[in-house]
C-alpha cells in the first residue's frame, strides 16, 4: 500500500522578500497565483537581485509534507507530474526521492517550470509562475497500477490551467471512484475558481470526499448559493467533509449540518507560502492515522502555523516534535 496519491505541477521555487511596491509595479493582486510566459519570467527575475531556490509547486508541498511529518510511521506517498529533461528537472526529482517520496515524474522536452514568490512585509505572498513542461502532463503519465494502491488521490484546482493535465486529473479520478479510493481536492486559489468555478460546482459533488478552500475560495465557487452569514451551510452540500480555512484564524469544518470552528495558536508569520499545501498534508496525514476530522483539522492548523514561521516551503527549517501527530 501507498498512502496519498498526488498530481500536480513540479516547480522550482524562487522565493524573494521585496517592498509592496515590487507587486504594484507589477499591476498584480497580492496573494495570487500569476500565470506568465517564458519571457515574462525572465523579465521579472532580472528584476530580482537576491532569492533561495526550494522544489516546489502546491500539491508537490503537500506530498513532501506528507513524507516528512509521516515517515516511517506512514506508507509513502506518489507524485505524478511533467518536468523537463534538463538540470533543474533531475535536481527536482533527486530531491523528491530523498524525501522518501515514490515519484513517477514524466519528462518532457519542455523546460522545468518555476515559480517566483515575492514575500511583502505584511508576510504575503505573491507568486508569479511559468509552467513549463508541467502543462504537457497527459493520461498517460498517471500510473494507475501505483494509484490502485494508494488511500487517497489528490490534486488541485491548478490542473485545470491546460486541457491535457485537466483530462489527466479526472481521468485518474474516474479510476479512483471505480477503485474506491477517496478523493481529496483543494480549490488552489482564487483566480483558478474564478476561471473554473462553474466546472468545479459541477464536477465535485458526489466525487470529491474532502474539499479544501480559503473563505474567499469557497465564495467564489458558491457565488450567490450562500447568503451572508451562511457560507459553511451552502459548504457542506459540496462534498462529506470540507475545510474552510481563516488564515490565522484556524479554519471551518464542515462536515453536512455539521460546522466546528477549529483555531489555531498565534504565530509570528515571516511567509505564508504552502501554509494552505502544508494544512491539506496535516489533515490527510492523521485521516490516516485514523484521527477524527476535528483532530485532523488541529493537526493542519498545527503544521500551517509552522511552516510560516520559515521562508518558503522547507521542512528541514522545522522541528518535527513540534508539529508530531497525537494519537486519541
Amino acid at each position: 500500500m501507498y498512502s496519498v496519491y498526488g498530481i500536480g505541477n513540479p516547480l522550482l521555487d524562487f522565493v524573494t522578500h521585496q517592498k509592496e511596491e515590487f507587486v504594484q509595479r507589477l499591476q498584480t493582486r497580492p496573494g495570487t497565483m500569476n500565470l506568465v510566459s517564458a519571457e515574462e519570467m525572465a523579465e521579472i527575475l532580472s528584476r530580482v537581485q537576491q532569492y533561495c531556490n526550494i522544489p516546489g509547486g502546491s500539491c508537490a508541498n503537500t506530498i513532501r509534507g506528507l513524507a516528512w511529518l509521516g515517515g516511517d510511521a506512514l506508507p509513502p506517498p506518489v507524485y505524478s507530474g511533467a518536468v523537463g529533461d534538463d538540470e533543474r528537472g533531475l535536481c527536482y526529482r533527486r530531491i523528491m526521492e530523498a524525501t522518501g517520496i515514490v515519484q513517477r515524474l514524466a519528462v518532457k522536452e519542455s523546460a522545468t517550470g518555476c515559480s517566483l514568490i515575492v514575500v511583502t512585509p505584511d508576510r504575503e505572498r505573491t507568486m508569479f509562475t511559468h509552467l513549463g513542461a508541467c502543462r504537457e502532463l497527459g493520461p498517460a503519465d498517471i500510473d494507475y497500477r501505483l494509484l490502485k494502491q494508494c488511500q487517497i488521490l489528490y490534486f488541485t484546482g491548478f490542473m485545470w490551467d491546460s486541457e491535457c493535465q485537466k483530462q489527466a486529473a479526472l481521468e485518474a479520478a474516474d479510476f479512483a471512484i471505480k477503485h474506491e479510493i477517496p478523493i481529496a481536492f483543494d480549490l488552489a486559489d482564487p483566480f483558478v475558481v474564478e476561471r473554473y468555478g462553474r466546472e468545479f460546482k459541477s464536477w465535485i459533488p458526489g466525487r470529491v470526499k474532502i474539499l479544501f478552500g480559503n473563505e474567499e475560495e469557497v465564495k467564489l465557487l458558491l457565488q450567490n448559493e450562500a447568503v451572508e452569514g451562511d457560507l459553511s451551510a451552502a459548504a457542506g452540500e459540496l462534498a462529506e467533509t470540507v475545510l474552510i480555512k481563516t488564515g490565522a484564524g484556524g479554519c471551518l469544518l464542515v462536515e453536512g449540518s455539521s460546522v466546528q470552528h477549529v483555531p489555531t495558536a498565534a504565530v509570528a508569520a515571516v511567509d505564508t507560502t504552502a501554509a494552505g499545501d502544508c494544512f491539506a498534508a496535516g489533515f490527510l496525514l492523521s485521516r490516516l492515522r485514523g484521527l477524527s476530522s476535528l483532530k485532523s483539522a488541529e493537526q493542519a492548523n498545527r503544521l500551517a502555523s509552522a511552516i510560516v514561521t520559515v521562508d518558503g516551503c522547507d521542512f528541514t527549517l522545522i522541528e518535527r516534535g513540534d508539529v508530531s501527530w497525537e494519537g486519541e
